[in-house]
């Protein structure tokens, strides 16, 4: 089931998966990127993991909830009232609590470092696409799982934005940090992610304290 909504400032997509017998469910939340800011929300089915799930792609019982982000605006824009709009959302009784998983691409990757980092305590493990962060704050994550993607001659976000972060979050990391680099010369690493089972699989295993 898919359904357009709003919460104050930000309009999202929500995709709740129709199964049976089911009290909670995990969370995903999708940061799009740039290409995709506006007005249109239809823009958020060109990419990412609603748009698999709907094609019938991936097999999951996930949550999945995707803002849009304004034309003129970037996610760091919106950081405070998405986190507000998470802690919202997460007080409704089919949301698993401990299962709560941030990911996204390009201005998206570049999102989903910056509020990983700001709040760790939310997350349960994220994973970055193709996008780079503060690695001077990478500290931050020592206790949340990482699964880092991007493609090695990538002409619009050069792969060392991704391994810089994993590098520095190795360096404090306390949970697993896994990072996938594909030989493609593209931007679009997220085809590829978004359609592999095994993430979705990888995020199930994990979960708060």
């Amino acid at each position: 089931m898919l359904n357009k909504r709003e919460y104050n400032e930000i309009r999202f997509f929500e995709y709740i998966p129709e199964v049976e017998n089911i009290k909670t469910m995990p969370l995903i939340v999708y940061l799009h990127g740039a290409g995709e800011r506006g007005t249109d929300i239809e823009k958020l089915n060109t990419h990412g993991p609603i748009k698999e799930m709907l094609a019938g792609k991936v097999k999951s019982n996930f949550i999945v909830i995707a803002p849009q982000c304004e034309e003129i605006k970037t996610w760091w824009d919106y950081a405070e009232i998405l986190y507000k709009w998470i802690l919202e959302y997460i007080k409704q009784p089919f949301v698993d609590k401990k299962r709560v998983y941030l990911t996204g691409n390009s201005m998206g990757g570049y999102g989903t470092w910056s509020l990983a980092m700001a709040h760790p305590e939310l997350f349960a493990a994220i994973v970055p696409i193709c996008g780079g962060g503060s690695s001077w704050n990478a500290a931050m994550l020592k206790n949340t799982p990482v699964w880092a993607f991007h493609c090695v001659n990538d002409g619009v976000v050069p792969c060392w934005a991704t391994l810089d972060m994993v590098e520095h979050v190795k360096q404090y990391a306390e949970s697993e940090v896994k990072l996938t680099i594909y030989p493609e010369n593209s931007h679009d690493a997220w085809t590829s992610t978004y359609q592999n089972q095994e993430v979705y699989d990888w995020l199930l295993k994990l979960q708060k304290e």
